[in-house]
């Protein structure tokens, strides 16, 4: 369980991209702080979807809404000046891409912009802890990244209450959050671990009102950082 402010970012992935604009404007009506944008380049997870032409056209429709982007893509260092200048306020990168991580993750920061660090599933915490002081946010994939709609990895639990320990131990300034099968069924026991920014978007959109559907998964999760 985390003191943190509880954030709810629906992940773009599972928008309807034929209507990408009203789906954006649905996004910014539904009382979610942030916007999830999943970039994956086809080699480091075996899909394609956004550049930053995403980014940009979110930016222009949503305002001063939260763009959170995940780059699920093999050199991140080579292109995360293109997606800040793009329009990201949070740029994610993971530990298991090909570049050297903590000069990407200063540059990131050197632009402005909140780093983030991604780790997938199989991937242990303890490679991540010598990062913490260098990002604003650590990502933690409840599934194996590359596509929406996966169920959620029960294993990954003890991860976020690893890392919450240690973000508290050191006082390090450090979110969590979790993407991947979030859900009604997952939202309290990753709030319980110590996550505070869930990552959600078949659970939402599947609904018919997103505004409803994220207030539901907002009752949930805060749930559990009154009862654990």
């Amino acid at each position: 369980m985390t003191s943190r402010p509880l954030i709810i970012a629906p992940s773009v992935l599972a928008a309807d991209l034929g209507r990408i604009e009203q789906e954006a404007e649905r996004i910014k009506a539904s009382g979610a702080e942030w916007v999830h944008i999943d970039v994956m380049d086809g080699h480091f997870v075996p899909n394609i979807s956004f550049g930053t032409n995403m980014v940009r056209t979110l930016r222009k429709v949503m305002g001063d809404v939260t763009l959170d982007v995940h780059l699920m893509i093999e050199q991140p260092d080579r292109y995360a000046r293109d997606f800040v200048e793009a329009g990201a306020d949070c740029l994610n990168v993971h530990l298991e891409a090909r570049h050297t991580l903590a000069r990407t993750l200063d540059h990131i920061r050197e632009m402005g912009c909140r780093a983030g660090l991604a780790i997938n599933p199989p991937t242990l915490i303890k490679h991540a802890i010598p990062l913490l002081p260098k990002i604003q946010q650590l990502l933690l994939m409840t599934v194996n990244p590359g596509f929406g709609g996966q169920a959620f990895l029960p294993e990954v639990l003890p991860k976020i209450r690893e890392a919450q320990e240690v973000i508290l131990r050191q006082n390090y300034d450090v979110d969590i959050t979790v993407d991947g099968g979030i859900g009604e069924e997952t939202a309290r026991p990753c709030v319980s671990a110590g996550a505070n920014i869930l990552v959600a978007g078949t659970a939402l959109f599947r609904q018919p009102d997103l505004t409803r559907a994220v207030a539901h998964l907002r009752s949930v999760a805060s749930a559990a950082t009154v009862s654990g």
